[in-house]
């Protein structure tokens, strides 16, 4: 599906959002909380988009992602990976930080992916993921649901690929509730968990940081 969506991606992202989606993205990269110099992973990178923003703040970018598509069509500023996220080609500890955008509701094993994270981050070690979410206020809600569930599709049928842009809105009964999500945290050696609602409550920005290794003892965040 990704690949075939990968050559009118950034169009379509751009018109879906209304262009919102380069400052959620520069939001997130922020929340990470890292300088220049350090070695961030962008997970499930798709075009670049994240890739490119890390650039700009000084950081040395590296993107992963499983479709081919995407990665033919990325921005080529910053090493690529075509890779499964619960399988990284990383060594334990080798990057500062990871972000993602939009990706959360895709992985088919989300304790697996947070698991190997937990692996390739160092002791306190930071991710920012950014992702689609619900407003609390019922009218922002409801004109939120019109937009997503059925313009959406609309756009994505007009220029990209109707199916795809109809499994996008419905993806998101894949995304664990805050509890279920900040157990998997846990478990995978993070701590510090922080949500962030963006633009009325359409997107959100969940934060944490991977808790320190000494002697192979977790230590506390």
């Amino acid at each position: 599906m990704f690949d075939t969506i990968a050559p009118r991606y950034d169009l379509v992202n751009k018109l879906m959002t209304l262009g919102l989606d380069a400052r959620w993205r520069s939001r997130a990269v922020t929340l990470l909380s890292l300088g220049p110099g350090a070695v961030v992973l962008d997970l499930a990178c798709g075009t670049g988009d994240l890739c490119r923003e890390l650039a700009w703040r000084g950081q040395h970018a590296v993107g992963v992602d499983l479709s081919l598509g995407m990665l033919q069509h990325a921005w080529r500023g910053a090493p690529l990976l075509q890779a499964d996220a619960v399988s990284l080609p990383l060594r334990d500890g080798a990057v500062d930080g990871v972000v993602s955008g939009f990706a959360l509701r895709n992985f088919a094993d989300l304790g697996a992916m947070l698991a190997e994270l937990g692996r390739v981050l160092r002791s306190h070690g930071r991710i920012s993921f950014l992702e689609v979410s619900e407003p609390a206020s019922p009218l922002l809600r409801a004109g939120h649901s019109v937009w997503f569930r059925h313009v959406v599709p609309l756009i994505g049928a007009a220029f990209s690929d109707a199916a795809s842009y109809r499994y996008l809105p419905e993806s998101v009964a894949y995304l664990p509730s805050a509890e279920e999500m900040d157990g998997m945290l846990a478990a995978a050696g993070f701590a510090d968990v922080r949500r962030y609602d963006l633009s009325g409550g359409i997107v959100r920005i969940l934060t944490a940081t991977r808790r320190g290794r000494q002697d192979g003892v977790e230590e506390a965040a």
